[in-house]
């Protein structure tokens, strides 16, 4: 089998498992949840296969599949990794295949939760691998929809309603999606013009359309929408109240992919679609970005000193690493931007280990007021191992991946812009802060007599722990892997020389 049909595998096999799934009877639910951790398991497995076997030194998109669809409007199946895509993939199969383990104990209308999530996961990996904008778009709008359905039914009711949480959530996805449509539906015209004049047809593919020249006050406004569009997704500042809601009335599952995932298409289609194809437009926003990416990484971190809600703590405190993502793309530099990718990857895999964790301690004591518990280390050890981990790595522990990435994002940001490089580094006394408040009033202290009878994580709820610490330290301890990945998307992209040009480029005003 060729290694573009074994990408096609990895994203086709949580679908095969949704269909075997929507066979099966409602009553079997313990297959039901056998089926959905061995369809992402599959995933996982190939995409950890792709991740060893992509040939950093070539560089580029490999393991590509383009099959025409639409052949009128230039529409393609093209699916293809490179070193920035590759391990947004990794990270999607890492998440998705945890994601059923933390939902393990779920109980209520089952089958219709896992057909959902593994939509969900399909999804997701769909906007990574495709090389088409309109598949890219498609896969996206696919996202939207099982998120909704499963905050409203699975959801939490503790501090806003699951109803509210969703709609918000849903309302938020949608406007920004508008905006993405209209910012490429202008790009597709003047593609198809410039190509039409060359004689050829009309095409969505990303390479293609990144190789045309497009005006500068063009560029400025597409760009324009399209940072409205993905800096919704990524929660920009003021775009970001939706996220800590819909973080605190989704499920365990759903909280994961979309912390550890889901933002990531914000910044991941920021450099592949705003760097890349409208690299003029991305200079003209830059200082924006930057001074927005600010206030995300020190507002958002003074608001978690203040949360009570275990959700909201880790909410904010994603809204405000996403921040770290955006100053890095704003710095328009090589390190910056090989460190904004590792950042999303090491952002993903620590949210999704503390929202799981997250979502064992309010199975099992039915709260996540953070004054309500304290001590659960006594009872409860391997959780508040898991646990711990998390937080430490949130803070950027050195031998964590989270401390190579933000380092590498404040190296590359110093570089061009130092007075902010400052303010942001700030943002990680303030991220220490609350880290170590929830841990100290959550993990450790007196043991409390009322979670005696808490029975600590076992058998399948050991699965996330094991899992994302290991890869968080793995990573962390042995980052070359990792960053050689990146590195070589960044340069055989083209991106450099891209940033090299826009370095040296005069930008006026809009008109």
């Amino acid at each position: 089998m060729s290694n573009s049909y074994i990408l096609l595998m990895t994203l086709l096999a949580p679908i095969l498992a949704l269909l075997v799934i929507v066979f099966l009877p409602r009553e079997e639910s313990k297959t039901i949840k056998i089926v959905a951790a061995l369809g992402t398991f599959i995933s996982l497995a190939l995409s950890i296969f792709l991740f060893f076997a992509y040939n950093k030194a070539a560089g580029g998109m490999q393991f590509t599949m383009t099959i025409p669809w639409v052949r009128d409007i230039g529409v393609n199946l093209g699916f293809g990794v490179d070193g920035i895509s590759l391990p947004m993939l990794l990270l999607t199969n890492l998440i998705g295949f945890t994601a059923v383990y933390s939902s393990w104990n779920t109980d209520k209308r089952v089958k219709d939760f896992f057909v959902l999530l593994l939509i969900l996961i399909t999804g997701v990996m769909g906007t990574f691998i495709a090389t088409d904008l309109f598949i890219f778009f498609l896969c996206y709008e696919i996202v939207v929809i099982p998120i909704y359905i499963m905050v409203i039914i699975w959801g939490s009711d503790k501090r806003v309603s699951k109803e509210y949480a969703g709609m918000k959530l849903t309302i938020y996805l949608l406007i920004g999606s508008a905006f993405m449509l209209v910012a490429m539906v202008a790009l597709y015209l003047n593609a198809s013009h410039q190509l039409a004049a060359l004689g050829q047809g009309p095409t969505f593919m990303f390479a293609q359309l990144a190789q045309l020249h497009y005006d500068q006050n063009f560029q400025i406004l597409v760009f324009g929408l399209f940072l409205f569009g993905f800096g919704s997704l990524i929660s920009m500042f003021p775009f970001h109240s939706w996220s800590p809601d819909g973080y605190a009335g989704a499920p365990t599952a759903v909280s994961m992919i979309h912390a550890g995932v889901l933002k990531k298409i914000g910044g991941y289609g920021l450099i592949r679609l705003g760097l890349m194809v409208l690299p003029l437009g991305a200079r003209f926003w830059a200082p924006i970005i930057a001074v927005l990416a600010i206030v995300n990484i020190l507002y958002a971190a003074i608001i978690a000193l203040a949360q009570k809600d275990l959700k909201y703590v880790v909410g904010y405190s994603s809204v405000s690493h996403m921040g770290n993502v955006l100053l890095a793309i704003a710095a328009l530099n090589v390190t910056s931007i090989d460190g904004a990718v590792a950042m999303m990857f090491a952002h993903g895999v620590m949210a999704a280990l503390f929202f799981s964790m997250i979502g064992f301690i309010y199975e099992k004591t039915h709260t996540r007021n953070i004054a309500d518990l304290g001590g659960l280390a006594h009872q409860m050890p391997r959780l508040a191992t898991g646990f711990l981990i998390a937080g430490m790595a949130g803070l950027g522990l050195p031998g964590t991946v989270n401390f190579i990435a933000e380092f590498t994002i404040f190296n590359g940001v110093a570089k061009v812009m130092p007075a902010q490089a400052v303010f942001g580094v700030i943002g990680i006394v303030f991220t220490a802060v609350y880290t170590l408040r929830v841990i100290a009033n959550v993990l450790f202290g007196p043991r409390r007599s009322e979670w005696d009878h808490l029975k600590d994580i076992r058998g399948a709820e050991l699965v996330p722990v094991i899992v994302l610490v290991l890869v968080i330290f793995a990573t962390g301890m042995f980052p070359n892997s990792l960053f050689q990945l990146i590195d070589s998307g960044v340069y055989s992209s083209g991106l450099v020389k891209v940033l090299e040009t826009v370095g040296q480029a005069t930008i006026g005003g809009l008109f």
